[in-house]
């Protein structure tokens, strides 16, 4: 079998992908939601064990919360890195070399001396975790069939929910009753478990060689990020994901100071359990893989961003039912919107598909990282309803940029591929 670099312009190659219903299908399936759960609960378990972790390193809340912007930190800065590697050393051993060392790294954190290590171990740990997402569409693009990529897609992101919400769950109990670094500890050992499923199960790649780093069809980095920051289409991706991100971390934020305050005055280890409502997601990052494939990517995606809106909306409402109804439908539509938007980014992008997925986890970790702080000025300002009103500009301006800049888009259906893009 002929297979091409992804530097390299050739003739088409003749591999289609796994299809559905296949061995190899099902193993990429299990294997890439194995390594959203790795990476994510690792990413997110320090979330669920900020007061206890505040108490036992005698630090304030702002202190500890930069346990977890440390590590989204080092994820951000470290997406273009691994998407280089990919292409020099092959999409599958960069990813499996990346969660090996975040697992490395995760069971060093909870026996962390100090709080100024435990900052480093974080951030050291979000270089590593950053090569699953910069690479995991990429190697998915390449090994799935076209017809079944967004419903693949959409199972890889809902593995990343059941991750995040599974490492701040597991976390957040045992360091009440046990401790933050025993409970920090096991969601380490769950995602090492997790990692042994993706190195064992993920397929053999087909569609993609490695092109050597003296190679002299090698691409140079800033070309292939500059062919991509050009295509207007892939703009509008990465504002999806820097806005929709935002606002959906913002809300996450700040709802918790809302339910402990009149009328709810619900105590702070119940309202952490509002992050059940990422099933939510879980459930609509895969539904929104078959609705691409009946309906298309644009409607699909702003189907979604109006799902956020109508839930955000009635969260308003001053009835706790009501409120965690909300949420559901707002997770629900951020998921969704995220799945489209992820999963259509590697169909768009020219001549580098991993440092097109790149670009757009680094719009999407930089809005959470924006937006999840400087909102806390429009719920100062005007409580709930301040926030609210904020995050729905957000999604507004999301929903015009995608119509504006998407709906003459060359992709539009599940399985058609722009003709710039070269088959690998």
């Amino acid at each position: 079998m002929n297979r091409v670099p992804e530097d390299q312009p050739a003739s088409p190659s003749p591999w289609q992908g796994h299809r559905h219903g296949s061995a190899g299908y099902r193993r990429m399936i299990l294997a890439l939601f194995a390594a959203g759960v790795a990476t994510f609960s690792q990413l997110y378990s320090v979330q669920g064990v900020l007061p206890e972790l505040a108490r036992d390193l005698v630090i304030s809340e702002s202190d500890a919360a930069l346990a977890v912007s440390a590590a989204t930190l080092g994820l951000a800065t470290s997406v273009l890195f691994w998407s280089l590697l990919a292409d020099r050393m092959g999409r599958l051993r960069a990813m499996s070399f990346a969660v090996l060392a975040a697992v490395v790294l995760g069971l060093a954190v909870p026996f962390s001396p100090g709080y100024e290590v435990l900052l480093v171990l974080r951030f050291i740990e979000g270089l590593a975790l950053g090569g699953i997402p910069a690479v995991a569409l990429a190697y998915l693009s390449e090994e799935i069939s076209p017809l079944h990529s967004a419903v693949a897609a959409g199972t890889y992101i809902s593995g990343t929910t059941l991750g995040g919400l599974a490492g701040r769950l597991v976390a957040g109990p045992l360091s009440e009753f046990v401790s933050w670094r025993v409970g920090t500890l096991v969601v380490s050992l769950m995602a090492a478990v997790a990692a042994a499923v993706f190195i064992t199960m993920a397929p053999k790649p087909q569609g993609f060689t490695p092109v050597p780093w003296r190679s002299p069809h090698r691409v140079p980095l800033w070309k292939k990020l500059w062919m991509n920051l050009r295509r207007g289409s892939l703009l509008v991706l990465y504002a999806q994901g820097f806005l929709l991100m935002g606002g959906f971390v913002a809300v996450y934020n700040y709802l918790g100071f809302r339910l402990e305050a009149a009328p709810f005055f619900i105590p702070a280890s119940l309202a952490s359990l509002v992050f059940v409502a990422y099933l939510s997601g879980t459930w609509s990052s895969r539904k929104s893989g078959s609705m691409v494939a009946r309906f298309n990517r644009l409607p699909v995606l702003l189907f979604c961003i109006g799902l956020m809106s109508v839930g955000l909306a009635v969260t308003l409402v001053n009835f706790l039912p009501t409120v965690v109804v909300g949420l559901l439908i707002f997770t629900a539509g951020f998921f969704g919107a995220h799945s489209v938007a992820n999963g259509w980014i590697p169909m768009l992008a020219i001549g580098g598909r991993a440092q097109a997925a790149s670009l757009y986890n680094l719009a999407y970790y930089s809005g959470s990282s924006v937006f999840g702080w400087a909102l806390g000025f429009a719920f100062n300002a005007g409580n709930w309803a301040g926030l609210v009103l904020a995050v729905l500009c957000l999604l507004v301006c999301a929903a015009v940029l995608a119509l504006l800049g998407l709906r003459r888009g060359p992709v539009s259906g599940p399985g058609s591929a722009p003709s710039s893009l070269p088959s690998s």
